[in-house]
């Protein structure tokens, strides 16, 4: 039986990465995101939908008797609006809440496929952000979350773990990588010598998602190159 992967924000990014890692391992993948989406491999099928649309993500999840991994990488920053509460409600919305109802919308396949979810916390989970009070917050929340899920539905054959990516090369972390002064900064912390790809956390949720890590649920791993330590 083919195994049935679902990625939200798959069209972009760190998303499109793992999207295009998993149809690699044999999974059939649906991609879920808003907009026109980067090249897909063979093996994802795209879909336009807005993760804070219950509804539509309800009758998405009705259309699948089973999935084996749930990846939510979704997810925006709003530099300029956080302060303000429509900015910060707009955030939380589609970083943490998106996660819960997207997660429940699908548990009824992970059940099916004893499958595994993986969330996108950050390293914002741990430090203090002086512009992007909503992202610093939701992010450190879906730590929290995944851990809820973890033990929530272990019972069920579900794993629940989270991703805490570093300063890696997408569209989020853009300003700061094409700031040449900061983005010399950022990189004389990582211990690594260099920003992360989008594929260094692609490779982890493959991990976390497959059998190997059968025995792992309820953690929030960084993946920054050793910038959270430094």
């Amino acid at each position: 039986m083919t195994r049935q992967a679902i990625v939200t924000g798959g069209g972009t990014g760190i998303g499109l990465a793992t999207a295009h890692q998993l149809a690699r391992e044999g999974y059939e993948v649906t991609a879920l995101g808003l907009g026109a989406p980067e090249a897909l491999a063979e093996g994802i099928v795209y879909k336009e939908i807005d993760v804070a649309d219950d509804q539509a993500i309800k009758s998405l999840f009705a259309g699948y008797d089973r999935i084996d991994a749930l990846v939510n990488a979704a997810g925006i920053i709003d530099h300029a609006g956080e302060w303000d509460k429509p900015g910060f409600s707009r955030v939380i919305d589609i970083n943490l809440t998106a996660v819960l109802s997207v997660s429940t919308a699908a548990l009824p396949g992970l059940k099916i496929a004893k499958g595994a979810v993986v969330n996108f916390a950050s390293m914002w989970s741990f430090f203090g952000s002086p512009k992007t009070p909503a992202y610093a917050a939701s992010k450190a929340a879906v730590g929290e979350l995944t851990r809820c899920m973890a033990v929530a539905w272990a019972k069920e054959g579900v794993r629940a773990n989270a991703v805490a990516p570093g300063w890696i090369v997408t569209n989020l972390a853009r300003r700061a990588f094409e700031d040449p002064e900061r983005s010399k900064t950022i990189m004389n912390r990582i211990p690594a010598g260099r920003w992360g790809d989008p594929q260094d956390v692609a490779d982890v949720i493959s991990f976390l998602v497959s059998d190997k890590a059968r025995y792992v649920t309820g953690v929030t791993l960084p993946v920054d190159g050793g910038y959270s330590i430094a």
